[in-house]
């Protein structure tokens, strides 16, 4: 790892205390209580006490010193550039689908980094390998309590785990095991590539890995994404409607054994799998409690049930909208749409091509801003809603260009909506501004 830099505050939150103490974006906090915290994780620990010592740079680099007085575990309210302090993790290993080797050039900066990091993995739910641990990693999760983490497991036997992380790794079951046995938990995933892991070999790795139960929390079935920039020459494939089917029915057969063995689904299928072949989305309850929301896992299922329980807006005068979105989640999109249009707005759908990635990849949230300005040029309507997941805060698209820059190349409103509320809302907005 790298020596330890400052804490680098981008946001404080108002009326917080670090606001009352006269901490400003841009600040750095070099220690806290004495300590240089590693990461975000040392910070909170640290800051759990009811009086805290601060050591503050600001952009001028004076230094002061703070002591705020606060009611235990209240948070000072200071979010920060980045969650790690003193360097990520990264990943050594060689997998042939490896999303960060398909990228092409250009894009933003922290998308190229291979992140393996166990922090990163407890804070925001990114998923890991359990390939680089050190006895002292292992020791602070441990200590920390650092539950649950996101795994990668991919596939549980040796051979075919040498094959999909392109090198000899260790034994992941007996990582996870010994984790267990000392309280920690896990979510883990198998991204499926035909021909490396799927048939016999995933039958194996759910098994193995269901063995873990209840310190094995839920198990998501992924499909293998191929980028048109894939350099690897191994001949890993797409997952094709035939494999979808026969994973959706794996899928049905194993929730219906382990919720009669151990009342949980316990593995769950990705939405794409669904999507690919039109097949309907399971219900809610079939999701439990979501355990993998963020790895594309139960979303439609969302997006459907709040697009049901939309209300139609109604506005002072009629507007005409432009839903975004990619090709696999064009027919939920299209649903939102229709419901639009029991309303005053005229809601067009823009289903739009990767061509930065290749017709292969169809999720919204790697469109390219490039992509939706060539699709949308020319087209009449007074606002654009494009997919909160295919843009980032503070970034924009994946190609780094931002919503301004987009509203400035379409002369239109450009908003991002991550829910159908979200975009009934930004309708709402522009209703009202053009009414006022």
């Amino acid at each position: 790892m790298m020596a330890i830099q400052p804490a680098e505050v981008e946001f404080v939150s108002p009326t917080s205390p670090a606001e009352s103490a006269g901490i400003r974006a841009g600040d750095r906090v070099i220690t806290v209580n004495g300590r240089a915290p590693r990461d975000y994780i040392d910070y909170r620990y640290l800051t759990a006490e009811p009086r805290v010592r601060l050591l503050v740079r600001d952009s001028s680099d004076d230094a002061r010193r703070l002591t705020i007085d606060k009611p235990v575990d209240r948070d000072l309210g200071l979010r920060f550039a980045e969650d790690v302090f003193d360097g990520i993790i990264t990943c050594r290993n060689k997998c042939p689908f490896c999303f960060v080797a398909q990228l092409p050039r250009g894009l933003r900066r922290a998308l190229y980094v291979r992140d393996d990091d166990y922090r990163l993995s407890f804070l925001h739910g990114n998923f890991i390998t359990l390939t680089n641990l050190t006895p002292a990693d292992r020791a602070r999760i441990v200590r920390l309590h650092l539950s649950p983490l996101y795994v990668s497991v991919h596939a549980t036997e040796p051979e075919v785990r040498r094959r999909v992380f392109g090198r000899a790794v260790p034994d992941v079951l007996e990582e996870m095991q010994s984790l267990c046995r000392k309280g920690i938990e896990f979510h883990a995933q198998i991204v499926v590539c035909p021909g490396l892991n799927d048939g016999e070999h995933l039958e194996r790795s759910v098994s193995d890995l269901a063995a873990l139960y209840p310190g094995l929390r839920s198990i998501g079935i992924v499909p293998v994404g191929l980028t048109r920039h894939r350099q690897s020459r191994t001949s890993v494939r797409k997952v094709g409607p035939a494999l979808a089917r026969r994973l959706i029915g794996l899928v049905r057969r194993w929730q219906r054994d382990f919720l009669r063995a151990v009342g949980t689904r316990l593995v769950f299928a990705a939405d794409e799998l669904y999507l690919l072949i039109g097949a309907p989305v399971p219900g809610r309850a079939q999701y439990e409690d979501f355990p993998q929301l963020g790895n594309g896992i139960g979303s439609a299922r969302l997006f459907l049930d709040r697009v049901r329980g939309l209300r139609p807006p109604r506005l002072p005068r009629p507007l005409r909208v432009t839903l975004v979105t990619g090709e696999m989640a064009a027919p939920l999109v299209d649903l939102l749409a229709a419901k639009l249009d029991e309303g005053d707005v005229k809601a067009d759908v823009s289903v739009v091509r990767n061509r930065l990635f290749g017709r292969a990849v169809t999720t919204a949230g790697l469109l390219a801003g490039t992509d939706v300005a060539r699709a949308l040029r020319g087209s009449k309507t007074d606002l654009v809603i494009v997919p909160g997941t295919a843009v980032r805060e503070g970034e924009g698209f994946i190609d780094s260009v931002s919503l301004d820059d987009l509203s400035g190349e379409l002369n239109v409103p450009v908003v991002a909506a991550h829910t159908p509320g979200e975009a009934t809302a930004a309708i709402r907005r522009l209703a009202k501004e053009k009414v006022s």
